[in-house]
Formats: C-alpha cells, sequence, structure tokens
C-alpha cells in the first residue's frame, strides 16, 4: 500500500504484489478500496494478483473543490492502469462499474475482461429510493467513518455526500448505441432487488456484444457481501473460461467464432 500520483493528485493505492494477471478492484460511490478488497479479496486473491485505488475523495484519498463525475474517475482508472503498464481484469462494484463500462468503451487496449456489478449506464436506471442527505438518519456514522481515513477530515463529509448525490442524479448519460460498441467481454452482475431496475439491467446485458449475465437471487446491492464465495466462482470462472462461453445450445452466441 502506497501513495502515488494520479493526474497530479495524491492517490492510496495498493499496487499488485506478484507476477500473474491483474484483477483491478473499483469501489462504490461513498466507500473505499477497503470494502472490496475485505470481501472479495480473500477469494480472488488465490489466482489473481489484486490492485485497487481510492478515487479522489474517497478513502484515503483526498478531495479537491471539483465535482464528482464519471468520466473524471474514468480518467483516474486510465492513468492508474498505465502505471501499472500492463492489461488488467477491472471488476467495478456500484459507481466503480459504471467507471468500469466507461474505461471500457474508451480505453479497451488497457483491458482484458471486466466484471460490472450493480452498475447502471444512464442515471434513469436506478430504482426510486431514499436520498442519502447530511440530514438523513445515518450521516453521521457515515461520517465518523469516512473521518477515520480521509485526510479532509469529518467536516468534509457532508460535501462529499452532496456531490455524490448530484453524480448519481445526473449521470451516467450513455446510450445502448453506445454499448453496443464495447469491445472487451463483460459479466454484468447484478441482485435481484439491486438499486437498478432489472429490465436496465437486462438491456445493458443485451447491448454489450458477447456479455454474460449473472442475477443472483434472493439478493440486494450488497450482493458481493451477500454471497461472496458464489460471486467469487462466478467472476473466476468469467475470467479464465473460455469467451465466447461453450454451452450446449447457444443461440444468442450461435454466430461467434473466436475465443478470446
Amino acid at each position: 500500500m502506497t501513495r502515488i500520483l494520479l493526474n497530479d493528485h495524491p492517490t492510496w493505492a495498493l499496487l499488485p504484489k506478484k507476477r500473474g494477471p491483474i484483477v483491478l478492484l473499483l469501489h462504490g460511490g461513498l466507500s473505499s478500496s477497503e470494502s472490496l478488497l475485505r470481501v472479495l479479496g480473500p477469494g480472488l486473491s488465490k489466482r489473481f494478483s489484486l490492485a485497487a485505488f481510492d478515487r479522489r475523495g474517497h478513502g484515503r484519498s483526498a478531495d479537491t473543490d471539483l465535482p464528482f463525475s464519471y468520466e473524471a474517475m474514468a480518467d483516474e482508472t486510465i492513468a492508474f492502469v498505465e502505471f501499472l503498464g500492463r492489461r488488467v481484469h477491472l471488476l467495478g462494484h456500484s459507481d466503480g462499474a459504471n467507471v468500469a463500462i466507461i474505461v471500457a468503451l474508451r480505453r479497451p487496449d488497457l483491458l482484458k475482461r471486466v466484471v460490472v456489478v450493480g452498475a447502471n449506464y444512464h442515471f434513469q436506471g436506478l430504482v426510486s429510493m431514499e436520498e442519502f442527505t447530511p440530514a438523513s438518519e445515518g450521516f453521521a456514522d457515515f461520517a465518523e467513518q469516512y473521518a477515520k481515513h480521509s485526510p479532509n477530515g469529518i467536516a468534509h463529509a457532508s460535501a462529499v455526500v452532496e456531490k455524490s448525490l448530484a453524480l448519481v442524479k445526473t449521470q451516467p448519460v450513455l446510450t445502448l448505441k453506445e454499448l453496443a460498441t464495447i469491445a472487451v467481454p463483460v459479466l454484468v452482475m447484478s441482485g435481484d432487488d439491486d438499486v437498478t431496475t432489472l429490465s436496465h439491467t437486462v438491456e445493458m446485458y443485451q447491448a454489450i456484444p458477447e456479455a454474460q449475465l449473472a442475477v443472483l437471487p434472493g439478493t440486494s446491492h450488497a450482493v458481493l457481501k451477500e454471497r461472496t464465495k458464489e460471486c467469487v466462482k462466478i467472476i473466476e470462472r468469467f475470467f479464465t473460461g473460455p469467451i465466447p462461453p461453450r454451452t450446449m445450445y447457444p443461440l444468442r452466441r450461435q454466430s461467434s467464432g473466436t475465443t478470446q
């Protein structure tokens, strides 16, 4: 664990410790890399070298006066992969999944395969839910946890929440036509009671060429925590298995010919 400069901004990072395929974990909003490393790290580290970084304003990376945007988060991710100097698998959850989609669109040359968990390609794809604001009942607990690691301190917690709320209410604004140009293999994962509507998730799966879909029953946006072992198995199988997958009765994939 160290600090590196990403686009001239000091950023907390976990660099891969061994040779072999790298899985870059992209955390969700109002979270940090620790959340994914703690949940998925023990399982995935058996076969992959893990990497992660805390995006600006999250975890141990300080914030700036700029608003949050998925494009800027994608800029950070691209800079991090270029810093590593190797192609990686991307695994993003929530906001991190939205970032992964944008990186796949912009820089497929940096990627091997991509897993997006709880993603939405357009902000209108989210289900209606109560907004989390500095006035919310759980804000005090969030602010206390935020201040344990953030260089900005507890006073900045409200600004981060407000910027995150503005982000999810206006972004992303991708189209199905744009998703159809993604040139890397993608696994779309979701809980069956996630923050994104199932119809939106299926639209995304259907739009991305050769995408795979995993909707886990009886789970929510916290699917990675609720079904950790099952999720790790699905993710490992996707990262290591043939593309396209070999099935007994291919229909959607019957015209595919190449294996990656």
